[in-house]
């Protein structure tokens, strides 16, 4: 007899939905309680940009709203400038017309985190433009609580950088506050979006959970952790880089200046521009490694083939200058039977006499251990020990004619004899005495200041360590996608190991020149770990956010627009839809044990008893110090 299952529609709403990540993810949630199952339904999606709002509709499978939630004040202090005629605040009433005035069970708001962001400087995220755009998250919760005031939404779900808890703590307590005055226990938690999404790359992100007392008294469980996989896992199920046809627009390879390929090339997987600190340089030119184009003549003119190797089709021009038609053999033991310029031991048999038997011919020389007789026995330049007596004192006394030289170890050279040229002193030691001389050369002058707050470098503290031309292994994961992924700007390259290791070219192809420095163009440079060193294509980080499935590809699919730019930043703002549906699995099953009337039930998953999953199960009081340096 078939199982008879009740079916409850958990509904979902979105503010600040972006592209509609978080949308796809809980529209694939699934939840069960005994014989009742969750089915999620998206109400709808408010973000300020129609762009997003489209890509939204798409996914989510209803229409969103375009709704610009800043108040007068925030508008004007963001974009400097009065709104335009028409512009007007939004209002609770707007948020209940967004969601097609259906109450939702759940919203997930994810509110732009540039000015919490670290990436942003300290001090103009405390200007007046990034401020506005932090009170927006602010704005959000009030406009969303007012709106259901007398009907309360179950859930409410913010998401953001992890700074968010330290820059953002006064907004946080604010924010709280509030939700106290609804009816609602909030907690503040950090998680890994790729551990409980299984993503390829680690996405570590703030979580405010807020929970109506009255309305959800039960546990939440905790969904599984799985491991970070590799890049390669998701980008092996991809067509190779620039294949358009398969893959469609967004899996173009980007067009780089040479030198940015070249960079590449010489970066080590799993490091950045810092690699290249440790190239060689001579006279402006690489002094150990070449670049030639892979033209016909490279497949081998003067080519040595290993051992264990298979070589290329014998042909009928097998000479070694014009092919790979030599072989590096491990046979011959040679040792001395030619031995030109050998040495032979004083113990050792000498080679067969022959009537040429000079020793740059043969092994005809030998190491003669009777060195202490003839002229040496003078001691020429010899050097006596302190504790030893010297030669006979004679007229000609100068150090060529014998041991006239003396190791004398009375003398201050050695350490500290240079009274502390250019030393350092460590942060915690003391300085030597201050002179009047108080150049850097002069003395223990200078400090090892373990305070690296270079404050008005230009830039240059981030650029040490943002990662720039990083380039990331095969194998490992990516690190968090942000909106504005470049090649330049941080680990967006990849060691691609799927390379033609048999490049076909026309026999008889003239070289062609190599580029000019500046020259733009997509190019494959054999990199000295065999791979190839390139960026990562805008569909391949959309296949790490899982807004895409490798398996199901769409040649016609993009997002709104036609820039690479434009769907970038809609890639980097967007939830891992992967990483939704974790969260919408568990806060389902929260709220079908709630509507059950069950406050604990038993279950093979771990109840979660870490803070985010606490927020959903206990008031739990707010702790800023340890949230500020967790």
């Amino acid at each position: 007899m078939a199982e008879i299952l009740n079916v409850r529609t958990v509904l979902h709403g979105h503010m600040c939905c972006g592209v509609g990540g978080g949308a796809d993810g809980f529209n694939r949630g699934s939840a069960r309680v005994g014989n009742t199952v969750a089915r999620f339904e998206c109400v709808g999606g408010i973000d300020n940009d129609p762009g997003a709002v489209r890509d939204f509709s798409r996914r989510a499978g209803v229409a969103g709203t375009v709704l610009d939630l800043f108040s007068r004040e925030q508008y004007i202090a963001f974009h400097g400038r009065e709104p335009p005629i028409g512009w007007r605040d939004a209002t609770p009433a707007d948020i209940r017309a967004a969601f097609n005035h259906r109450r939702p069970h759940i919203v997930f708001m994810s509110p732009p985190c540039k000015g919490f962001s670290g990436l942003l400087a300290e001090t103009t995220s405390r200007g007046p433009k990034y401020q506005a755009l932090n009170q927006l998250a602010l704005r959000c919760v009030w406009l969303l609580l007012e709106a259901y005031a007398d009907d309360p939404v179950e859930l409410i779900l913010m998401e953001n950088v992890p700074r968010m808890a330290v820059r953002g703590r006064a907004l946080l307590d604010r924010i709280a506050a509030l939700y106290r005055h609804f009816g609602y226990g909030a907690a503040e938690t950090k998680h890994d979006c790729g551990e409980i999404g299984n993503l390829a790359q680690s996405r570590k992100r703030f979580l405010m959970v807020a929970r109506h007392l009255e309305k959800v008294p039960a546990f939440l469980y905790e969904p599984p952790k799985r491991r970070l996989r590799g890049v390669g896992e998701v980008l092996d199920r991809l067509p190779l880089p620039g294949d358009i046809a398969a893959a469609g627009p967004m899996h173009r390879v980007p067009s780089l200046q040479w030198r940015t390929w070249v960079r590449l090339a010489f970066v080590e997987a799993g490091s950045d521009w810092r690699s290249l600190n440790r190239l060689r340089i001579a006279d402006g030119q690489l002094a150990d490694y070449g670049i030639a184009p892979d033209t016909d003549w490279r497949r081998g003119p003067y080519g040595v083939n290993a051992w264990d190797r298979p070589m290329g089709v014998v042909a009928g021009r097998t000479g070694p200058s014009n092919g790979a038609f030599n072989v590096a053999d491990p046979r011959p033991d040679f040792g001395h039977a030619f031995g030109q310029l050998g040495v032979g031991g004083w113990d050792q048999s000498a080679s067969t006499l022959i009537n040429i038997k000079s020793p740059g011919q043969g092994r005809y020389a030998v190491a003669d251990p009777r060195a202490s007789a003839g002229r040496h026995v003078n001691g020429k330049y010899r050097i006596v020990a302190y504790d030893e007596p010297s030669n006979a004192v004679i007229a000609a006394s100068t150090t060529g004619n014998g041991a006239f030289a003396l190791a004398d170890p009375r003398c201050t050279w050695g350490h500290g004899s240079h009274r502390n040229k250019l030393k350092v002193v460590a942060y915690d030691g003391q300085a030597a005495t201050v002179t009047g001389a108080d150049r850097v050369g002069s003395g223990a002058c200078s400090v090892a200041d373990p305070r690296p707050r270079f404050v008005g470098d230009g830039g240059r503290a981030a650029f040490q360590s943002g990662g720039h031309y990083g380039v990331t292994p095969w194998a490992d994961p990516s690190n968090a996608v942000p909106g504005f992924a470049k090649n330049n700007n941080g680990p967006w390259n990849v060691a691609d190991p799927r390379l033609d290791h048999e490049p076909a070219n026309d026999a008889g192809a003239t070289a062609p020149a190599l580029p000019a420095p500046d020259d733009r163009l997509v190019c494959v440079i054999r990199a000295l770990d065999d791979t190839w060193h390139r960026p990562f294509t805008t569909l391949e980080l959309a296949a790490l956010q899982s807004l895409i499935d490798p398996d199901e590809l769409d040649p016609t699919f993009t997002f709104d627009g036609a820039a690479d730019s434009r769907w970038r930043e809609g890639i980097g703002n967007a939830v891992p839809p992967d990483a939704a549906k974790a969260m919408a699995d568990s806060f389902g099953q929260t709220l079908l044990m709630a509507w059950a009337g069950e406050t604990f039930t038993l279950n093979s998953q771990p109840i979660w008893v870490r803070p985010f999953a606490v927020a959903a199960s206990i008031d739990m009081p707010q702790q800023p110090e340890d949230l500020a340096h967790g």
